[in-house]
């Protein structure tokens, strides 16, 4: 029987001037057999933004707001999308255009003329300073170096790029994106126990720190083999037992797409089949693990339902084993969902031939997922949204971006702190989040930047650094930072991370960080046992500065230039001053209550 070989969608990337117009799409499949047919009535077409677009039985979409809408066709187990741009009342627009400082630059600006859309101003240099620290090193900058940007009287642009330079690679920069490994790694003492998890953790800033091109780390933890008290990234096959749930992280983890839903029946909405599914999960079925004596009698994991496991164990490639198809009962031989070119050999074990294709450069989402997590969690939005999310109905805001960005990385030899710098050198990324009249609406083309709540670690960090008290969470040592703490076990008593949106470290979706408002967050920031004893205590930066006879506007101006890397303004000194003069004596108290409302601001608690 003809089978279709693909189809295509038309018009594409079309653009609706008018809201409330309409747009008619086409569907045209192709065939094996080289017929050509027009489907669109037997097409399955519909609007992924349905507050933009909505969508009929026959193709035609009704545009509701200015904004942006994917649009994914279906026929046959075939899938197509492009991207309806709504444009609106635009009238009076004028083009501005302005220098780049890299090739980013060229491609947003491309798209912003396109949909009509002014960029903000540049972000100001203070801004700029608290935005690349925090997001890093997840720690603000400290007076002194607020103090020593600002003397610095180069042009503006050098000395970003020479902070920029300063940080990727620091102490600070390695605790920071290895705490965000650590979450997609899993490292959780509830499945390695306190010292696996702390030797995995470790492992992870070992290859942060040495820069390990991304490729050779994602195959350090694929075809990790031995103990893993003496090889740390075996855990991941401690944590992922079985050659279903191992596949499943897998595909997710390192090619951002999502096999979870093909297990039982063929993708409802993408090409996975049933069949690539346990082809794929073929894949980790000849492994084995085995306990490592040097465990002794220490064991974890045990449950009223679950045998307890070895605290270390030995992972070992093995000649058997194989996956039974669900729905046909046979066995099924590993093989891939789509084809990549890499250095085949008959002498690799099932998991080394399946970390050479997952890690090629011809890999069409090894290099692409990732850079699109960098770029999210840079922007707090991805190119690709959620970051973690690649699917034929969610496609790229800016493909030719992350193109551009994809091939950068694989011409770097996968080197993730040149893509770091590339994209902070960009202009995109040094935006200011004030808009004007053409980028209000905009929330997907990085017209201005956009401001994100603070993460739980970098939060509970932030404030321990503006008083200058020490952290004490239990079985570590004072002074560690809550990025860097080897286990997600380790918690304050009141529960502040997990509050504030830290993950539990049991799946690797991004999904697991929150970062929802609630109102229990309030209270920690009100009344909560966190905050308000760093604010009174006899060590604190206060209480420091008061010995040192620091005056009241000293004080304040510090934990202005601390918390949030800028100066009161006259007006906001003066105000603060008056209110510190009402409290007579009880001068500690006062200076306090300064540091209360700075600490809860959302100027604070929020990256902008």
């Amino acid at each position: 029987a003809k089978r279709v070989k693909e189809i295509k969608m038309y018009p594409e990337n079309p653009v609706v001037e008018m809201i409330g117009a309409k747009q008619q799409f086409r569907i045209v499949a192709y065939y094996d057999n080289g017929m050509v047919r027009d489907v669109t009535r037997e097409a399955f077409v519909t609007s992924g933004n349905g507050e933009v677009a909505e969508h009929d039985d026959l193709s035609l979409m009704t545009t509701l707001r200015r904004g942006e809408a994917p649009i994914l066709a279906r026929f046959e187990g075939n899938y197509a999308a492009t991207i309806l741009t709504v444009m609106g009342d635009r009238k009076g627009f004028v083009w501005k255009e302005s220098n780049a400082n890299n090739r980013i630059d060229e491609l947003v600006a491309e798209k912003w003329r396109r949909l009509k859309i002014l960029p903000s101003k540049a972000s100001s240099d203070l801004d700029f300073l608290r935005r690349i620290h925090l997001d890093l090193t997840g720690l603000p900058p400290t007076g002194s170096e607020v103090a020593r940007f600002l003397d610095d009287n180069r042009s503006s642009k050098v000395k970003r790029f020479e902070v920029i330079d300063q940080l990727i690679g620091n102490d600070a920069y390695v605790e920071h994106w290895a705490n965000k490994w650590a979450d997609m790694l899993q490292v959780n003492g509830k499945f390695l126990g306190r010292q696996g998890a702390t030797a995995l953790r470790q492992w992870i800033e070992k290859e942060i720190r040495e820069n390990t091109p991304y490729d050779d780390f994602a195959k350090k933890v694929l075809t990790a083999s031995g103990s893993n008290k003496d090889n740390p990234p075996a855990s991941y096959y401690k944590i992922l037992r079985t050659p279903e749930d191992t596949m499943e992280n897998t595909t997710h983890l390192f090619l951002a797409t999502r096999f979870n839903f093909n297990k039982c029946h063929d993708h409802p909405f993408e090409r996975w089949t049933q069949d690539q599914y346990y082809e794929m999960a073929a894949h980790f079925a000849q492994f084995k693990l085995e306990k490592d004596p040097a465990s002794g009698k220490q064991t974890i994991g045990k449950t009223a339902v679950e045998r307890a496991k070895p605290l270390y164990e030995i992972v070992k490639d093995v000649n058997t084993g194989e996956v039974t198809h669900d729905r046909t009962g046979q066995v099924t031989p590993p093989d891939f969902p789509y084809s990549a070119n890499f250095e085949d050999n008959a002498n690799l074990s099932r998991r080394a031939r399946l970390a050479a294709w997952m890690t090629s450069p011809d890999n069409q989402y090894f290099a692409r997922s990732y850079v699109n997590r960098i770029w999210g969690y840079l922007f707090g939005i991805g190119i690709i949204e959620p970051i973690d999310d690649i699917r034929a109905g969610n496609p790229p805001s800016n493909p030719a971006l992350l193109d551009f960005l994809e091939r950068e990385f694989i011409d770097s030899g996968f080197d993730v702190q040149h893509v770091i710098r590339l994209i902070c050198q960009s202009k995109t990324y040094q935006l200011s989040v004030e808009t004007n009249q053409w980028n209000e609406d905009d929330t997907t083309n990085f017209s201005h930047a956009m401001p994100r709540r603070l993460p739980a670690e970098t939060l509970l960090d932030a404030i321990y650094s503006v008083t200058g008290s020490k952290t004490k969470f239990p079985g570590v040592p004072s002074g560690t930072r809550a990025a860097s703490l080897p286990d997600v076990g380790i918690a304050l008593p009141d529960g502040f991370l997990g509050t504030f949106g830290r993950p539990v470290r049991e799946t690797s979706c991004e999904c697991e960080r929150s970062d929802d408002p609630s109102m229990i967050q309030v209270l920690h920031l009100s009344n909560g046992e966190t905050l308000n004893p760093k604010l009174v205590t006899d060590t604190n930066v206060i209480s420091k500065m008061m010995e040192d006879n620091a005056s009241n506007r000293e004080i304040i101006d510090h934990l202005f230039i601390t918390g949030l890397s800028r100066s009161p303004s006259d007006q906001e000194r003066q105000n603060l001053l008056e209110i510190v003069s009402e409290y007579g004596d009880d001068r500690k108290t006062a200076l306090a209550d300064v540091a209360w409302s700075i600490l809860t601001s959302g100027e604070f608690t929020f990256n902008h």
